[in-house]
C-alpha cells in the first residue's frame, strides 16, 4: 500500500473510533448550525483534529483543506482534504450511513483516497495509478450495459433548496429508465459504494470538495467515469458531480446536462465553470 494511503487509513481509523465511542451519547453532544440543515458536533471538531494530529506528524509541510478548520498552509505542493464525519446528519439521527473521507490532492490531481465506514469498518483506498480496494480486495464498477435497470444513488438538496426544482427534474427524468434511485445521506460512501459496483451512478448538486475528494479517486481506479455536468473535470471547484460504470455514464450525462443546460442554476454556476 503506498505510504501516503498507509497514513490516512490510519487516521480514519482514529477518527472513525472517536465517532464510534460518541454514539452511546449523542443526546448529550454539543451541536451548532452552520446554515439551514447543516450541523456540527464536538464529535466532527474532535475526528478532524484527530485526523490532521496523525498526517502532521508524518507529513508536517502539507496543506490541509478541512471541513472545519478550512485551509492551512494555502500554496502548498500537497493538500489533504478532509471530511471527518460525512453524514453528520445521520449521525445525529442515529441512522447508519456516515463516514470519514480523506484525499490527498498533489497540484489539481487527487493522488490518494480512503473513505472508511467505521460502523461496518468497511474501508474504501486508492492510490493513482494502482487500482482500488474495500478491505484489501480489488474492487471494480458494475458492468452494467446501460442506463436502463440501473441503480442511481444521489443526495437530495438540504441546506440550499433555491436549486430544488432543477434537481428534482433531473430525478424525475432518471426515475423513469432505471432501477430505483437511493438517498443514503453520506455522498463519500455514495462514491465508494458505486465502485464497488453496489449502484450503477450517483449525481449530486453543489457539493464541496471534502465531500467527494476522495470518492471521485477510488471511482476513477474502480473503472468508472467521473465528470462535472458540462462533462469536464471541475466538479471540485463547482461541486457538480456525475459518477457512473462506463456504459450507464453517457445517458447519465445527457439527461443531466440537458435538465440544468438553461436553467437559474446553470447561470448561478456559470463562472465557476468558466474559470
Amino acid at each position: 500500500m503506498h505510504p501516503t494511503v498507509n497514513i490516512a487509513v490510519r487516521a480514519a481509523r482514529a477518527a472513525g473510533d472517536v465517532i464510534v465511542r460518541s454514539m452511546d451519547k449523542i443526546d448529550r453532544l454539543t451541536i451548532s448550525s452552520k446554515g439551514n440543515n447543516d450541523f456540527v458536533t464536538e464529535v466532527d471538531r474532535k475526528a478532524e483534529s484527530t485526523i490532521i494530529d496523525i498526517l502532521r506528524q508524518s507529513y508536517p509541510d502539507y496543506g490541509i483543506l478541512a471541513e472545519e478548520s478550512g485551509i492551512q498552509d494555502e500554496g502548498a505542493e500537497y493538500q489533504w482534504i478532509i471530511d471527518p464525519l460525512d453524514g453528520t446528519t445521520n449521525f445525529l439521527h442515529g441512522f447508519p450511513q456516515f463516514s470519514v473521507s480523506i484525499a490527498l490532492k498533489h497540484k489539481e490531481r487527487i493522488i490518494t483516497g480512503v473513505i472508511y465506514d467505521p460502523l461496518s469498518q468497511e474501508l474504501f483506498t486508492a492510490a493513482k495509478g494502482e487500482g482500488a480496494q474495500l478491505n484489501g480486495k480489488k474492487i471494480r464498477v458494475s458492468g452494467r450495459a446501460g442506463i436502463k435497470g440501473a441503480l442511481l444513488s444521489t443526495g437530495f438538496p438540504y441546506h440550499d433548496q433555491s436549486y430544488l426544482d432543477t434537481y428534482i427534474k433531473t430525478m424525475t427524468q432518471l426515475m423513469a429508465p432505471t432501477a430505483g434511485i437511493r438517498r443514503p445521506g453520506s455522498a463519500a460512501l455514495d462514491l465508494a459504494w458505486m465502485a464497488a459496483g453496489r449502484t450503477d451512478g450517483f449525481w449530486e448538486f453543489n457539493l464541496s470538495p471534502w465531500d467527494i475528494a476522495a470518492g471521485v479517486l477510488i471511482v476513477r481506479e474502480a473503472g468508472g467515469i467521473v465528470a462535472d455536468f458540462q462533462g469536464g473535470d471541475k466538479y471540485l471547484k463547482t461541486g457538480d458531480i456525475i459518477a457512473a460504470s462506463p456504459k450507464v455514464f453517457p445517458e447519465m450525462m445527457k439527461i443531466i446536462s440537458g435538465c440544468v443546460k438553461g436553467s437559474a442554476y446553470a447561470e448561478r454556476k456559470a463562472l465557476l465553470y468558466e474559470n
